[in-house]
């Protein structure tokens, strides 16, 4: 075998229609003959080119909608056939089989069918079954045959033809071929993810996840690290799907932090006005309510003036003129919301390494997504968290029973602590964080790391004492001794949030009287590890 193949015969079968006859229309002028079925094979005779139908090869017309027409040996003879085995070349001169050097298939439209809401027999009917199996007839045999499966690989198909005088090369080929396996493989996870949720199989057998590479990252989240970022194809509102309008690429850890602030501030419901929450590895340094954005940005930032520094700042409404200068006087990494004013855009034109995107709209907290994490040997597959309380769901458990005004700020600590990694403790009062504690390793240490943030917070922005005296206390899971819920009291927090549920809940019940408290239990944990 040399490794360079001349490229004689194509067979185009397409959904996607999307620059065909221009791509057809060159391999027709580099002599290329144009072999294709249905729709395709329609198309490029509109557009004038002289093509084959797959029915004239096999002697079997298309039959039972389609379903049946490129399932025949003349096809996969033509697409497995080895050019350099004696025994092959005999079979095909045997029953008339001619080769087919080049593959151009792009499979019928799944995933968009199932995300527009298809029901499950337009579901079924959207399975390609030809399709995959000459692309993986072509991809197996390399060696010789040219598979395309995506529009973006016209381009680069035509100029290694160019620049091997109408031949390809063996590298070449299997590049085409590892996109032709992801593809399939892609499409058979689409494909088994569905039926897992149309059967409401919580756990099937085996389970696939495919991605779309979007763009290979510089480094991961340390530069000794190689990192690429992949999209779902889902059209959920984020950080996969935005638009950006400046600054210079997304980092792994800018897509990272920009993905948990953006989920973050969805929790709150523009209809209920502006929220503001700013991130910094992951984790919330500030989350706040407010009449504006300038308003709820000024609180949120005041929470953690330090760790604001650097962070990604998140919106759940348009992002206005006032906000962006506002946000302007800090450095900051990333701005994410759903929209941004010209004026905006205008006054971050000036911050050149700012990144600015805007998504359309906000990811519904309701709706769960899948969530995994690779461990040695497998992984850990979840759905993702999106257990929601109100008001009426809380069992107030002490003798003092918190105000209007107190369960407010309960149910907003509340949502800031989904997001919060474990152990978390978020002191909160008027619509805003005062003091956060994130990822100790016990209770107590976050609430008291919590309170000395508080005390920062206090001599940063100029108060009289510190902020978390007043305020409301959230935990994400119980309080297994009183101790950290002392340490909540002695920071001056007067109303405690917490799931309940430990042993020693009476202990911790009986605490809280006598700190004066009131408390309430969720009946649900916010673990986020």
């Amino acid at each position: 075998m040399t490794d360079l193949q001349p490229v004689r015969r194509a067979l185009l079968s397409v959904s996607d229609k999307t620059g065909l006859v221009e791509f057809a229309t060159s391999l027709a002028a580099r002599g290329i003959e144009l072999v294709s079925t249905g729709g395709t094979a329609k198309a490029l005779r509109e557009a004038g080119l002289k093509v084959a139908d797959v029915a004239d090869l096999t002697g079997f017309p298309e039959m039972m909608d389609g379903r049946v027409k490129t399932l025949h040996p003349v096809v996969h003879g033509g697409l497995l056939a080895l050019r350099d085995d004696e025994a092959h070349v005999a079979s095909m001169e045997d029953h008339g089989i001619g080769p087919i050097d080049l593959l151009v298939v792009n499979l019928y439209p799944f995933e968009a069918t199932v995300a527009g809401g298809a029901d499950y027999d337009t579901a079924i009917e959207n399975i390609d079954i030809g399709g995959p199996a000459m692309i993986r007839a072509a991809a197996k045999n390399h060696k010789f045959v040219n598979v395309v499966v995506d529009v973006e690989d016209y381009r680069a198909l035509l100029g290694e033809l160019d620049a091997n005088d109408g031949q390809t090369t063996f590298a070449f080929r299997q590049k085409l071929a590892l996109t032709a396996y992801s593809r399939t493989g892609a499409y058979d996870a689409a494909v088994s993810a569905w039926m897992a949720n149309a059967l409401e199989e919580e756990a099937p057998r085996r389970r696939a996840f495919a991605g779309m590479l979007a763009q290979t990252l510089r480094y991961g989240e340390n530069p000794h690290q190689s990192a690429a970022f992949y999209k779902d194809g889902s059209d959920v509102p984020g950080v996969a799907t935005a638009t950006q309008h400046q600054g210079k690429e997304l980092s792994y850890n800018n897509i990272n932090d920009t993905d948990a602030a953006f989920r973050l501030v969805a929790e709150f419901d523009p209809k209920d006005g502006p929220a503001v929450a700013i991130i910094k590895h992951a984790n919330p340094c500030g989350v706040a309510r407010g009449d504006n954005f300038a308003a709820a940005f000024g609180k949120a930032f005041d929470c953690d003036r330090t760790s604001a520094f650097g962070g990604i700042v998140a919106l759940n409404g348009t992002l206005d003129g006032d906000t962006a200068r506002a946000i302007s006087e800090i450095f900051t990494e990333v701005v994410i919301a759903p929209d941004a004013t010209d004026e905006a855009k205008e006054v971050f034109s000036a911050k050149k390494n700012l990144r600015l995107l805007t998504t359309g709209g906000l990811p519904d907290p309701a709706t769960a997504r899948l969530a995994v994490r690779q461990v040695s040997g497998g992984w850990l597959a979840q759905d993702d968290d999106i257990g929601r309380i109100a008001a009426s769901d809380l069992k107030v458990v002490t003798e003092k029973a918190p105000s209007d005004e107190q369960i407010a700020d309960m149910l907003f600590a509340w949502k800031v602590a989904k997001h919060v990694k474990s152990n978390a403790i978020i002191y909160a009062k008027g619509g805003a964080t005062v003091g956060i504690g994130a990822g100790q390793m016990s209770r107590v240490d976050s609430s008291t790391i919590a309170a000395l943030k508080a005390k920062r917070m206090a001599e940063e922005c100029g108060l009289p004492e510190t902020p978390a005296i007043g305020s409301v206390v959230a935990s994400d899971a119980f309080f297994p001794f009183p101790d950290g819920l002392l340490a909540a009291a002695e920071a001056g927090a007067t109303a405690v949030i917490q799931p309940g549920g430990s042993m020693r809940d009476d202990q911790v019940i009986e605490a809280a009287n006598e700190a004066g408290l009131a408390m309430v239990f969720t009946g649900m944990r916010h673990f986020r590890h």
